[in-house]
């Protein structure tokens, strides 16, 4: 083998280890990257399991709220006031309805009433976020310009 096919021969094995080594590189990215994905997703099937659970204890604090109006009593006020401590710290926070700009994300509209245009006039039930993520849409009634419906 002469000077020149021996140089050939070492360019050749040059490129195939370079092209290895990026394949290789390439390979250890996209390791890296799925190891994140599953992470995030572990996390995020954590924060949400719960999903189900917390929205029906919603539908307590709902008639808890209501008979703590109707009775005005500091016992149950106190203990509604526990119930939305221990939601708060499981991630649920209300949506702000009343007064502000209609959000079909967030909101679903129950009836259109006299008043400013898309602007929630009440709110018929809260609704409700788990870790920024809709559980329960507030159900509102919207303002529609001198009422109409359309």
């Amino acid at each position: 083998m002469n000077k020149k096919q021996k140089k050939k021969t070492v360019d050749k094995f040059q490129n195939q280890v370079e092209e290895l080594t990026a394949r290789w590189k390439r390979a250890l990215a996209d390791y890296a990257n799925l190891e994140k994905r599953v992470q995030a997703e572990k996390e995020s099937f954590v924060k949400f399991s719960n999903a189900a659970l917390l929205d029906k204890l919603l539908a307590v604090l709902d008639d808890l709220e209501r008979a703590e109006k109707h009775l005005q009593n500091k016992g149950l006020t106190m203990a509604v006031g526990q119930l939305r401590t221990i939601l708060e710290t499981e991630g649920i926070v209300e949506i702000e309805s009343r007064g502000k700009k209609f959000d079909p994300e967030r909101m679903d509209c129950v009836e259109m009433v006299k008043g400013k245009k898309n602007l929630v006039i009440a709110v018929q039930q809260k609704g409700y976020l788990l870790n920024g993520k809709v559980l329960r849409p507030a159900k509102v009634k919207v303002g529609a310009v001198n009422g109409d419906k359309n």
